[in-house]
């Protein structure tokens, strides 16, 4: 069966065409970014090799996704021979709220949902619903399949995501924590297990999926027992450009500072802090941070130490929560491929069972690989995830059940 995965943006669409048919195999993916502001681009590449990247004229999501449907079946590059081999389309959805806690085949009642939580996922979800309503003008009758965020992390229970506020704010208005990256939790926490030989069910696992957004989950069991994003994707962890943890006093001083309003304070927790705001190198990518560390840059050092402290905090808080821990999985663009930082995250915690293997942390490979010392108490690992690849396994589900 051929599934379309799409992860739309407020100004991209991602795909990827996988045969899920006997051994899952992707046969296209890429990205169309900038669209509908100067310099549009497309990168599109295939199983045979093919590479095009080329500036492209594209205004909107719908024209976004009539220009992938087109390079899939090109004649010389495309790799399908009609576009009704398309039989599911499986998209992103960031926020589900409570009402949407599983994949689903998306409806008007699901797209309602979705759209009921634009105000706590202003980001994401107004863009995930052009996405899917831009497959449904492109390709009729094509089930599409909402693979949400929030769903992994349903499982929590609620000493886990209720908040210190009178309650008629969850019982009204559903003011609680949900966690974000959830596609990703799920793949990595499964993986895990995998990797230890052990299924899903034996298995307590804390995963570190760290990127330009960042966020940590406590699994038990195959089952989410905690996570540290929150209502939104804000909370938890001090990421890219968001600010993570910190007294809620501080948004009332930053806009009398700022001369700030709501919609400006949002934005500047947002955008303008986390490592971007710490380093002070007008950069929030950890690759350029780890270069002035290593230059001698002190602020750099600083804001290095200060973003894995926080990480150790949530894995030891999250050990504490599930009573012990058999595997801590680091994935994502940071968590996969920085040895400085998974170094500085394990510093220190011997006394808790995490011994690294110096050697095999420095090892770069696309693997999912243990990188712990024979005598670790407890195993550590570095584990790629694959949300595209879990998107269309989720899709395939439901749609071989309808």
């Amino acid at each position: 069966m051929i599934i379309l995965v799409i992860n739309a943006g407020s100004s991209s669409v991602k795909f990827t065409c996988f045969d899920m048919s006997g051994e899952k195999k992707v046969l296209a993916g890429g990205l169309i970014e900038r669209i509908g502001i100067e310099g549009t681009s497309m990168k599109y590449t295939n199983n045979k090799g093919d590479v095009i990247k080329a500036e492209v004229a594209v205004k909107d999501a719908q024209e976004a996704v009539k220009l992938i449907s087109e390079n899939l079946i090109d004649p010389k590059h495309g790799v399908l021979k009609s576009l009704d081999e398309v039989k599911a389309i499986g998209h992103r959805v960031v926020h589900g709220g409570e009402k949407i806690t599983d994949p689903v085949l998306i409806d008007d009642s699901v797209k309602a949902t979705i759209r009921d939580c634009f105000s706590i996922a202003p980001l994401h979800n107004p863009p995930n619903l052009t996405g899917i309503e831009a497959c449904e003008a492109v390709f009729p009758g094509v089930p599409n399949v909402g693979v949400f965020d929030t769903a992994f992390h349903s499982t929590m229970p609620p000493h886990a995501f209720l908040y210190g506020i009178p309650y008629d704010l969850y019982e009204e208005h559903k003011i609680r924590r949900y966690g974000f990256h959830g596609t990703s939790h799920a793949y990595v926490s499964r993986q895990a297990a995998a990797l230890l030989g052990s299924k899903p069910e034996d298995v307590k696992v804390i995963v570190c999926h760290l990127g330009n957004g960042g966020s940590i989950s406590a699994v038990d069991g195959g089952k989410c027992q905690d996570t540290s994003m929150g209502l939104t994707p804000l909370e938890g962890l001090i990421m890219g450009t968001r600010c993570g943890d910190m007294d809620p006093a501080i948004v009332w001083n930053v806009m009398n500072i700022k001369k700030l309003d709501t919609a400006g304070i949002d934005s500047f927790f947002n955008k303008k802090c986390g490592m971007l705001g710490l380093a002070g190198i007008n950069s929030s990518d950890l690759r350029d941070i780890e270069e002035a560390h290593l230059a001698g840059n002190k602020q750099c050092t600083q804001a290095l130490e200060t973003y894995a402290y926080r990480i150790k905090k949530y894995i030891g808080a999250y050990m504490a929560a599930l009573g012990g821990l058999d595997i801590l999985a680091f994935t994502a663009g940071v968590g996969e491929n920085s040895n400085t930082m998974r170094e500085m995250v394990l510093k220190g915690m011997a006394g808790l069972g995490f011994k690294l293997d110096k050697d095999k942390n420095d090892v770069r490979s696309p693997e999912a690989r243990f990188i712990n010392a024979s005598d670790s108490r407890i195993k550590i690992a570095v584990i790629p995830t694959d949300e595209e690849q879990e998107i269309a396994g989720q899709t395939l589900a439901i749609v071989s059940k309808k």
